[in-house]
């Protein structure tokens, strides 16, 4: 049952950040980076306070405190250096650096949480890997052997994500699922704040708030849900598993950005997100 219960919330989670990223990229350009991962923190630091506040004994312990703290600044770290690569490389390239997240994560579970993965979850994991591969490439023409503006930063991003997920699994099982996501956010709310307000002070931010008020608000509630799901999938199930499930959220947001905004999709895009979804069901039912 506990098992069920995992998968249920790994693609909830899934669904919930495809529906987040898709209103982040809106966010983005109608509000900015920082002040986008700001009003993500501030949602999600006051939603999801209610409920942590029966754990808050929990940050009395120096071990739970300094890893909290350290997840909130990576996260913090990760993003600036993810919008960074998105600035300054080609999407179609930085899109499938950051996807290397999914490796690093697998990774990490086997060395510290003695994570175990059968020969067929393996290749079911690689379907979904290629599929999301797929979804991100915009344009093999892109492709080149020399170092791309980006890539490094783009490196970066994707080995913090990995970590992030790591922390966040970390956190889940040794403080709590809801502790694991709402000290993080208060931590690089705080710092998002802090670099707007020495950066242009607070006028602005605060007139984007109530300018683009539904949008920030859905971004903030979907992102913060994402990973409340995921904080409780990894609790008590394999990160490699639960979070190679997850992935599959590029697909939800093709299809949003389809429907919704009419882009263009290559086929091969069709096709990454067709593999990803299904493998996806394939390895939940493999487990």
């Amino acid at each position: 049952m506990e098992i069920e219960v995992s998968l249920i919330f790994a693609f909830a989670a899934m669904l919930s950040w495809g529906i987040g990223d898709f209103l982040i990229q809106k966010s983005t350009r109608k509000v900015g980076d920082i002040e986008s991962l700001a009003f993500i923190g501030i949602i999600g630091a006051l939603m999801i306070l209610p409920f942590a506040i029966s754990d808050f004994h929990l940050l009395f312990s120096l071990p739970n405190l300094i890893l909290l703290v350290a997840l909130g600044i990576i996260t913090f770290i990760a993003a600036l250096f993810d919008f960074e690569a998105l600035k300054e490389g080609k999407l179609s390239i930085i899109d499938v650096i950051i996807e290397l997240e999914l490796p690093i994560t697998i990774f990490l579970g086997f060395i510290f949480f003695k994570d175990t993965l059968s020969l067929f979850q393996v290749l079911i994991i690689s379907f979904i890997f290629l599929g999301i591969v797929l979804i991100a490439t915009k344009s093999f023409s892109h492709w080149k052997i020399r170092l791309q503006k980006g890539i490094l930063m783009a490196l970066v991003a994707a080995i913090g994500m990995g970590v992030i997920n790591f922390l966040t699994a970390a956190s889940s099982k040794k403080i709590s699922p809801l502790m694991a996501v709402w000290f993080p956010w208060l931590i690089f709310s705080v710092l998002c704040l802090f670099f707007i307000w020495k950066r242009e002070g607070f006028s602005k931010f605060v007139k984007h708030g109530k300018k683009f008020k539904w949008l920030v608000l859905a971004m903030g509630i979907f992102d913060t849900l994402a990973w409340i799901f995921y904080a409780f999938a990894v609790f008590k199930e394999e990160i490699s598993i639960i979070t190679a499930i997850t992935e599959s959220y590029p697909a939800i947001a093709l299809f949003l950005g389809v429907w919704i905004n009419k882009e263009k999709i290559k086929w091969y895009q069709w096709l990454g997100a067709f593999l990803a979804l299904m493998a996806s069901f394939i390895l939940a039912f493999s487990v």
